[in-house]
């Protein structure tokens, strides 16, 4: 049969491609697709895809999904619909046998994940499915559920199929954990689905991995390299699962996702200008949102954290509309998007419907990984009822969010930690990540300088800075703030770094107020301090206004990602600029 190509009614580019719609990608036999892109001004529910259902034999535009009720699994619903199919929610075990292609999209702990299809009867279902090479596609912890066991709160027993056990990285060579970011794949054999994906880079967010033996051997269709090899994807027959998440993995996941869902998909080829060989440094766009006067939510951003122009009328700053700005960025290559509601410590999170709007659209267009901060803490409404952290923060997971930043809860637990020397396991950092995985929780930290004539004149970590300051001091230590920078408190930068490691943080957002919005470049000495000081992830924040600031803060720094905002927002450096600069450096980024 003569291949029918997509067609688009609106120009929809892939992040990072020239201006050109879908159609560009896929080329498939059996069916074609028009896609209708909706307008986000209004916030406005998106009516969804136009599928020519004559064009399919026995419904095959349907998949099922067996979603277990934990995190973010909106993202693969979104990329599932994005590329014109059906979902069919497994709702009893009979659903698995019944299904024509099913895509176990695990998310949480693997416990969590086992007890659930123990008890609902669904594992022994979800093994015959297999075994039976049924088409399958498990994703994360749909791929590490199928070993023996896993060590992750553990041992414990998986589903069997694949020998092996399911182990913590070793951070002790230096890796930081969770491995967070964009990374390259090594194909062993006909993967199938990763086809010419092996020169681009894919997303990956965990801290347990499964490794290759001879006893599983055959099931490796790729491997990827983290302080080891460890196991990205298996393949045996129909059956596949991967480690990393196609769904968060712009138009690359994307074409992973199709063909899957359709095999006899012809995928145009996107030329490639590198090969991708190791972990990405990434670039992420931060997205400042808040209410202005007028009770619209707008993107603002700040001059040392100050957001408010300086005018007679002294309006809120704006730079445009939440979900028209996340869908730009994707487009422009942005290897993440970060939501942060700088009002949100104020309000009821919960009551905040807008922001989590923003996240619901924004995560229907924009398959790159998702952030939101802001107010995400226990709380009690004006008629008394009583929400947890873990209530809030599962708000936004199921509206799109893959990760929750945490500002000055995290303060507050970290100083209790700190004169207890207990982890009660009730502050919000310790229960989202107990439920979520620390993976899904970023740490904001939000410092300003002290300068100091002798470092031991206070108990705090102190450092020789490189520029002295007003008064020739030679020495700083990094006061924490909380509030928006409002409020500063006795723990400085260092050491809530290190208390919020040990309580469950994967990762820290490391502000700067002194070079908020300044444009002078990062906090090196700051962003040095932290990143030498522990073993997670670090995103530099604060200062970035020319392209020689990423690659400072990435040659001189063991950051893993750096955030910008106004210089993007502005139309000052666009990221792609940024991505080609740090290429001529030497220093990998994702294409």
């Amino acid at each position: 049969m003569e291949a029918v190509t997509f067609t688009s009614a609106t120009q929809f580019p892939t992040a990072g491609s020239s201006y050109s719609s879908p159609s560009s990608l896929y080329a498939c036999g059996s069916h074609s697709l028009q896609f209708f892109r909706r307008s986000s001004h209004n916030l406005k529910p998106s009516k969804g895809f136009s599928i020519r259902a004559s064009s399919f034999v026995d419904d095959d535009s349907v998949v099922t999904l067996l979603d277990y009720g934990a995190g973010n699994v909106r993202s693969v619903r979104n990329a599932i619909r994005f590329l014109g199919f059906d979902i069919k929610d497994v709702q009893t075990p009979e659903d698995i046998m019944n299904a024509k292609r099913l895509i176990f999209p695990g998310v949480g702990a693997f416990a969590a994940a086992m007890d659930v299809l123990n008890k609902k009867g669904m594992a022994e279902m979800l093994c015959a499915y297999i075994e039976q090479d049924r088409p399958f596609l498990g994703i994360c912890l749909g791929l590490q559920l199928l070993f023996e066991s896993s060590m992750e709160n553990g041992p414990v027993k998986g589903l069997g199929l694949i020998p092996g056990v399911v182990g913590r990285f070793d951070s002790s060579n230096g890796f930081r954990v969770p491995h967070i970011g964009w990374n390259a794949l090594q194909i062993n054999k006909d993967s199938q689905i990763l086809d010419d994906i092996g020169s681009r880079h894919v997303y990956f967010v965990h801290s347990y991995r499964a490794m290759p033996s001879d006893d599983n051997r055959e099931w490796i269709s790729s491997t990827c390299n983290y302080g080891d090899n460890f196991i990205a994807s298996v393949r045996r027959g129909n059956v596949h699962a991967v480690q990393f998440h196609p769904e968060k993995s712009g138009d690359v996941g994307l074409s992973i996702l199709r063909r899957f869902l359709y095999p006899k998909c012809e995928i145009t080829k996107k030329p490639v200008q590198k090969k991708a060989s190791k972990l990405a440094k990434r670039v992420i766009a931060c997205l400042d949102v808040r209410t202005n006067d007028k009770g619209d939510l707008v993107v603002t951003k700040g001059d040392q954290y100050d957001v408010r122009e300086h005018t007679k009328e002294n309006e809120v700053r704006n730079l445009g509309k939440p979900v028209d700005l996340a869908g730009k960025y994707y487009l422009d290559g942005a290897d993440e998007v970060s939501f942060l509601n700088i009002t949100g410590f104020r309000d009821f999170p919960l009551g905040d419907l807008p922001m989590l709007q923003v996240l619901r659209y924004t995560s229907e267009n924009v398959f790159v990984p998702l952030t939101v901060g802001g107010g995400i803490r226990d709380f009690t409404d004006g008629t008394g009822r009583y929400y947890s952290s873990l209530e809030v923060a599962s708000e936004y997971f199921r509206s799109g969010a893959d990760k929750v930043s945490i500002g000055s809860d995290a303060v507050y637990a970290a100083e209790q930690y700190l004169k207890t020397g207990v982890k009660t396991g009730k502050s919000s950092l310790e229960q989202i990540s107990r439920v979520y995985g620390n993976q899904a929780v970023v740490v904001s930290i939000d410092p300003r300088r002290v300068y100091l004539k002798d470092p031991n004149d206070v108990e705090f970590k102190a450092i020789r800075v490189r520029n002295p300051g007003p008064n020739g001091e030679e020495y700083a230590w990094f006061q924490c703030t909380v509030n928006g920078g409002r409020e500063g408190r006795l723990i400085g930068a260092f050491e809530l770094a290190k208390a919020v490691e040990e309580l469950g943080a994967g990762e820290i957002l490391l502000n700067c107020i002194d070079c908020d919005g300044q444009g002078k470049g990062f906090d090196i000495d700051l962003i040095k301090l932290i990143s030498d000081a522990v073993r997670i992830p670090v995103i530099a924040s604060s200062g970035a206004g020319a392209v020689e600031h990423f690659s400072e803060v990435f040659s001189e720094t063991k950051a893993s990602a750096a955030l910008a905002a106004g210089i993007f927002h502005r139309k000052e450096v666009p990221i792609q600029t940024v991505k080609e600069h740090l290429l001529k450096e030497g220093i990998e980024v994702r294409l």
